[in-house]
């Protein structure tokens, strides 16, 4: 513990994974911590629906990049495996398409290449060699540039990088679109959807989006884990080695307002009237909510701008189910093409509308990564699935509503989509909760529901996102919607980065 820091209190609003994060990270320095979580459990998004008895995943499912949580706890003699189990996925995810063709695509590149021949053919097969080394030399430029530092300008990025070394800033693609560069590699379309399809993990249209995403590609290759818990497991793991280290947490209470004073921070008000006073605040909640004055800090004095409406990432439909445990050939990630994959983008993002033939992903909770049904849900004779339509932000964009015919279409095209697919789900055995774009901006306010902050269209969306830092004394931000970016290792690593400004600040200021 540094006692340097010992009377210097700070405050974290919001339990997701980058408040989690933060906490930990201040806490074992020696800061004095509570933590401020409007619902009454932790995780943020990482949340669980009780549906039919049983908790079903709410939120994200896809754990990768375990690296940004051993950074975060080697250095307390932690590890991750010890507090929650973890199990290393070989079948990254399973995929169906409308002419009943499917590929299974694995963590081994060798595996999945001679499966892509078999699926496509040599050329295809050759072309995923390339792609999974470009994805790779993409990743390892930008690990420590970019993803795992505060974030750089443009002209930062290209010295970090070095000025010299111009082969790796060509590699990274900024100014060639996802689903061009993949034509590169592909010649059958169904692998360019299915690799297109990463630029959705950031909230975005591949039509759009820097090839630069391709990153993706080798972060999965590199280790998908499945814990067990679904992903609130794991914020319940990092909740308890934070409470470990002595941080306290307000649960089910909003914070009202940020307290300012000689423009530093001075506390927080909760919506039952107390005043938590601190000399630092870490805000884990999307930077939107707080760039709009909802938190009582103007945006010229934070000196950081709300996301325009235009400039949204996807919402979504997102179905926690409970349905008969079933043959039906699910992996424990599933993702079923529509066979319009331009005009599914063209809708939510030029349109606003939920697209009439959706590509649906659904969690297998109850199953391994090759699709074996758990014994537990077989004695039961139910499983748990989250299915997910990807869906346009509501609010400014378009009337803050939707209908319970759009719902309703929507839910009948899913279906129709997962029956063509060979998944048969009929609507009379599914019981489920709904969590539609306007759930999500009533969790998150001033999103419109958006589920990632900006989307990252063009080659300087990513510099967009705002550092951890503020022009508020004592006033850090960390999420999703701020650098590295979405995702929970990327949150994660956000709060870290967000707990190294205040750690370096008050160092300054002492």
């Amino acid at each position: 513990m540094n006692s340097v820091a010992q009377g210097h209190k700070v405050v974290v609003i919001g339990a997701g994974m980058a408040g989690l994060s933060a906490a930990i990270k201040l806490a074992s320095h020696g800061f004095s911590v509570n933590v401020v979580e409007k619902e009454a459990a932790v995780g943020g998004k990482a949340r669980h629906i009780m549906v039919d008895g049983l908790a079903v995943d709410g939120g994200p499912t896809v754990l990768t990049m375990k690296w940004a949580f051993e950074r975060l706890l080697s250095p307390i003699g932690e590890k991750l495996e010890d507090r929650v189990s973890l199990r290393r996925a070989d079948v990254l995810a399973r995929h169906f398409w409308h002419d009943g063709s499917t590929l299974d695509l694995f963590s081994d590149v060798d595996k999945s290449a001679e499966a892509i021949r078999d699926f496509a053919d040599a050329q295809n097969a050759m072309g995923y060699r390339r792609f999974c080394e470009e994805s790779r030399a993409v990743f390892q430029t930008l690990k420590e540039t970019y993803i795992g530092d505060q974030r750089p300008g443009p002209f930062d990025l290209v010295g970090r990088i070095g000025p010299r070394n111009v082969g790796q800033m060509l590699r990274l693609k900024p100014l060639e679109n996802l689903w061009r560069a993949l034509g590169t590699c592909f010649t059958d379309e169904r692998l360019r959807q299915l690799f297109a399809r990463y630029a959705t993990y950031c909230g975005s249209s591949p039509y759009k989006s820097p090839a630069t995403l391709m990153l993706v590609a080798h972060v999965e290759q590199d280790g998908v884990w499945i814990p067990e818990g679904g992903m609130h497991g794991v914020a319940l793991a990092l909740r308890n080695i934070a409470q470990e280290l002595g941080v306290r947490f307000v649960q089910g209470q909003a914070v009202r307002a940020v307290d300012t004073s000689s423009d530093a921070v001075s506390g927080v008000r909760l919506e039952d009237g107390r005043v938590i006073t601190c000399d630092s605040i870490v805000y884990n909640g999307d930077v939107s909510a707080l760039a709009s004055g909802k938190m009582g800090v103007s945006k010229r004095a934070l000196g950081v701008a709300a996301v325009p409406a235009k400039a949204r990432s996807l919402s979504a439909l997102v179905w926690s189910a409970v349905v008969p445990a079933n043959e039906m050939p699910l992996a424990h990630h599933t993702v079923c093409f529509g066979s319009k994959y331009r005009d599914e983008f063209e809708a939510i993002f030029q349109h606003q509308a939920v697209p009439d033939d959706p590509t649906v992903y659904i969690c297998a909770q109850d199953r391994d990564c090759d699709g074996v049904l758990h014994t537990e849900a077989r004695a039961r004779g139910s499983e748990r699935l989250l299915i997910l339509v990807n869906a346009p932000a509501v609010g400014d964009v378009r009337p803050d509503t939707f209908t319970d015919t759009e719902i309703t279409k929507c839910q009948s095209a899913m279906i129709q989509q997962l029956n063509r697919c060979g998944l048969k789900l009929r609507p009379e055995q599914m019981v489920a909760k709904l969590a539609s774009p306007v759930t999500f901006n009533h969790l998150f306010p001033a999103t419109g529901g958006a589920l990632y902050g900006r989307a990252n269209h063009g080659p300087m969306a990513s510099f967009q996102r705002p550092g951890a830092r503020t022009k508020v004394r004592g006033l850090y931000l960390a999420g999703g919607s701020v650098h590295p970016g979405p995702g929970v290792p990327m949150a994660v690593i956000s709060g870290q980065l967000a707990a190294d400004c205040l750690v370096q600040d008050h160092a300054l200021t002492r």
